[in-house]
């Protein structure tokens, strides 16, 4: 039988507990499972597995050959794939999480010219502002803006953006002056609910450093209804440069306190290790860097790829 076979169906057997679950995962019948255990163990001359009625267990030897095996069967993979990557048009399924704003402005745009580029890839984007399980949900790959979690994601930062605080014409027209971050304290202030430390506004200028705790008469868990807010003359919003960068441009919003300057976030690409030599990922993130490392893409940007 075939050698390589016979070890993933031992390693499947190995993770599953039992031949018919493994069996049912491999897409083989209960018997065949059986033989592929027999034939390798009597090629090795080893028992591997303890088979009982009731349950089956590694032996010693067993379990020190899964651990080699797997790693074996692993860079099989990787080999296989980083050939693929030069020789083979990429393929399947990529289900692509992101936060709801990012997602609409600035990555649901960068689709057409990837998709068109690579046919045979098909795109399910899940937009949400919720921190989701990239392996329990199924997903290749997030987009992450912020600080991230410690875990065993891969992640490869695409673009690094300031906070910019702005405001609308009409609303600085009726409404005091701002030059110094402690004037926000008089003005309504458009809150953004999701962030780590919410409602606190940080500004820096020199050695002087201000945090300001921002309050006003309306909070949001989406920096998109806060910005048109913003444009519709509420109040003063403080948002990633990368939800405003439009209004600022064609001047619906005017940035304030501009000799302060503001924290930087980065925006990363995560995506679980086992996934990280796809060439379908691959030419997904390359292609979201390429994109976001250019110098126009946003105004006050820091932008570059890790």
């Amino acid at each position: 039988m075939d050698r390589i076979q016979s070890m993933e169906v031992f390693v499947k057997v190995a993770q599953a507990g039992s031949l018919s679950a493994a069996a049912q995962a491999l897409g083989l019948s209960k018997s065949t499972v059986s033989k592929h255990l027999s034939a390798l163990e009597e090629h090795l001359g080893v028992l591997l597995i303890n088979r009982t009625t009731r349950r089956l267990s590694l032996t010693e030897l067993g379990a020190a050959y899964r651990d080699h095996a797997q790693q074996m069967l692993a860079l099989i993979e990787e080999t296989e794939l980083a050939i693929q990557e030069h020789t083979v048009e990429p393929k399947g399924k990529l289900r692509v999480n992101a936060p709801m704003s990012f997602g609409i402005l600035h990555l649901a745009p960068l689709l057409p010219g990837f998709m068109t580029a690579h046919p045979r890839i098909e795109v399910e984007l899940v937009l949400d502002d919720r921190r989701i399980d990239l392996i329990d949900e199924g997903f290749d790959l997030a987009i992450r803006i912020g600080r991230l979690d410690d875990s065993t994601l891969i992640a490869r930062r695409l673009a690094s953006v300031h906070f910019v605080c702005a405001a609308a014409e009409r609303y600085l027209a009726q409404h005091r002056p701002i030059g110094h971050p402690d004037d926000l304290a008089r003005h309504n202030c458009l809150r953004y609910t999701l962030g780590r430390q919410p409602g606190e506004w940080r500004f820096a200028r020199g050695e002087e450093s201000v945090t300001v705790k921002a309050t006003g008469t309306l909070a949001a868990n989406n920096g998109e209804a806060l910005r048109e807010a913003a444009v519709g003359g509420l109040g003063v919003i403080y948002q990633p440069v990368f939800i405003i960068d439009a209004d600022l441009r064609a001047g619906r919003l005017t940035p304030l306190l501009e000799d302060w300057q503001t924290p930087t976030i980065d925006i990363h690409a995560v995506f679980p290790e086992q996934r990280r030599l796809q060439p379908k990922l691959r030419r997904f993130v390359d292609h979201l860097a390429d994109a976001l490392r250019r110098p126009d893409v946003w105004p006050c940007a820091q932008v570059g790829a890790a």
